[in-house]
């Protein structure tokens, strides 16, 4: 008999999901004030991204190697609940020398700040996507992860919003009229929210330790198969996984960081409408910040709708409720998106036909049904079909296109780490610090794809076969996961035989 969620528990948990996606999206409004303030060039703003991201890769090498050092995984010896404290509270130190660095003008103390908030978020994650797997059903884990991150997207839509507000005055994306000095009081509210969070974890129901050696036993349908490996690196569904988290966060960054600069070169403004440039209608003008802001916002919601879609497979609702479910969610978190636009004074007219793009999303969702091996083949296969698409039309077709591509990214973060970490047993915390080093392919992909998209190598739209190849690796991995953990008597298909979702 299949373990049902803890739902109290792991209500309390995605607080901390949340947090992620509200500080990493506000991070974007950062940039233009520090550019101002501090007089940067366009790479150097990017070193708050850089700082933030890399912070990441940074935490995990300090988690592997202080676990090395011990002869015992962090997390076993302090506990779960335990480490999302300590990881709430260096954010919050973090946030604090945002008040020094605003008295002294310094961009180096910002993004230190902004470096040390990232490192406790790596600690953050390394416990928390592991914990909300097991809180659960382990096999039903990639669908929770799904909740989690829809409520990261919920943090990500509204983050800049509030953030914008708080130092501008204003939810006007344009706008970057602010002194340095009206950073520092969000971001101390920001800290101390975090230290109230810790304490209210503190005091929480949430589990301090896992036995993973059961939890790698309840996974499989064959415990003669469980390997109990010495070495985190003797499991080749990790290894092969690490790549794939490098490539999926590779992909889903550089689709979206790149598209500002597909924008401006294919299309203009011409009294408030979107217009190719191939047009040459007179009187027409460039993108504006203002104009891309929308757009950048789409792809980042579209996210957000297959989480919430995806997520619908974790609760215990029956069948015909489920697909109901399937169809609202999505159109729910699109409204959340016209929503915010909305109030930040965006027009919203020409995203109205993305309501039809979403029922792609939702068929392949159906398919899938709940098993990540086979959703990340699928969403896998629909992104390499959305970038080909976007590379090969013009107009708005390839914009909605490339933007659609956050819709297939949605839930391939939460297959790969399902996949990756499922059979590790008490190797499960190294393969999840391991995992989240390999962020980093934000960062690497996204440079990746910004040099050959050179007008003088493949230029701004053919650069997004960087993109099909990461979509390749992926649906690669989807079969070779597959292989993998049923010959380790871990089978997602017998779970759908037996109707375990």
């Amino acid at each position: 008999m299949s373990q049902k969620t803890n739902w109290g528990q792991f209500g309390t948990l995605i607080v901390i999901f949340f947090f992620w996606g509200f500080v990493a999206a506000s991070n974007d409004i950062l940039i233009p004030v520090f550019k101002k303030a501090f007089d940067l060039t366009q790479a150097q703003g990017q070193l708050v991204s850089v700082a933030f991201y890399v912070a990441y890769t940074v935490g995990s090498i300090i988690y592997f190697g202080i676990s090395k050092a011990m002869k015992g995984d962090v997390l076993n010896r302090i506990g779960y609940k335990n480490g999302l404290c300590l990881g709430l509270i260096i954010s919050a130190i973090g946030t604090l020398l945002f008040y020094p660095a605003a008295n002294q003008e310094s961009f180096t103390l910002m993004i230190s700040g902004l470096f040390i908030v990232g490192l406790g978020f790596a600690l953050q994650q390394i416990a928390a996507n592991p914990l909300a797997i097991v809180l659960g059903d382990p096999k039903t884990g990639s669908q929770r992860l799904n909740v989690g991150g829809g409520i990261n997207n919920f943090g990500t839509t509204i983050g800049p919003l509030l953030v914008s507000f708080a130092i501008f005055g204003s939810v006007n994306s344009g706008n970057t009229n602010a002194s340095i000095s009206s950073v520092k009081i969000p971001y101390l509210v920001i800290g101390a929210a975090f230290l109230l969070v810790a304490l209210f974890f503190k005091f929480s129901s949430l589990p301090n330790k896992i036995n993973l050696d059961i939890v790698a036993d309840e996974e499989a349908s064959n415990d003669s198969k469980v390997l109990h490996k010495p070495s985190v690196f003797q499991y080749p569904q990790l290894i092969f996984g690490m790549i794939a988290i490098f490539v999926y966060v590779g992909v889903e960054v550089s689709t979206a960081s790149n598209l500002p600069e597909f924008l401006r070169q294919h299309f203009e403004i011409f009294n408030g409408k979107v217009v190719a440039k191939t047009l040459h209608v007179a009187g027409a003008k460039e993108f504006t910040n203002n104009f891309n802001a929308p757009f950048i916002s789409l792809y980042w919601a579209s996210l957000m709708m297959g989480r919430w879609t995806g997520a619908v497979g974790a609760f215990d609702i029956n069948a015909g409720f489920k697909k109901i479910l399937n169809f609202l969610m999505p159109y729910l978190a699109f409204g959340v998106f016209l929503i915010v636009n909305i109030i930040a004074q965006h027009d919203v007219t020409p995203f109205y036909v993305y309501g039809f793009v979403i029922i792609a999303m939702i068929i392949g969702d159906i398919l899938s049904k709940g098993n990540p091996a086979r959703m990340l083949l699928i969403f896998a296969s629909m992104g390499i079909t959305a970038l080909i698409i976007g590379m090969l039309t013009s107009g708005m077709v390839s914009v909605f296109a490339f933007i659609s591509v956050g819709l297939f990214c949605s839930t391939l973060w939460p297959c790969v780490f399902t996949l990756a970490v499922a059979g590790l047993g008490k190797h499960t915390n190294q393969g999840s610090s391991l995992l989240i080093m390999m962020i980093m392919g934000g960062g690497i992909i996204s440079w990746l794809q910004g040099k050959v998209a050179a007008d003088n190598i493949l230029g701004i739209q053919h650069s997004y076969i960087v993109g099909v190849a990461c979509f390749l690796y992926l649906a690669f991995y989807a079969i070779k996961a597959k292989a993998v953990l049923k010959a380790q008597g871990i089978d997602y298909d017998a779970l759908q035989a037996s109707g375990g979702h």
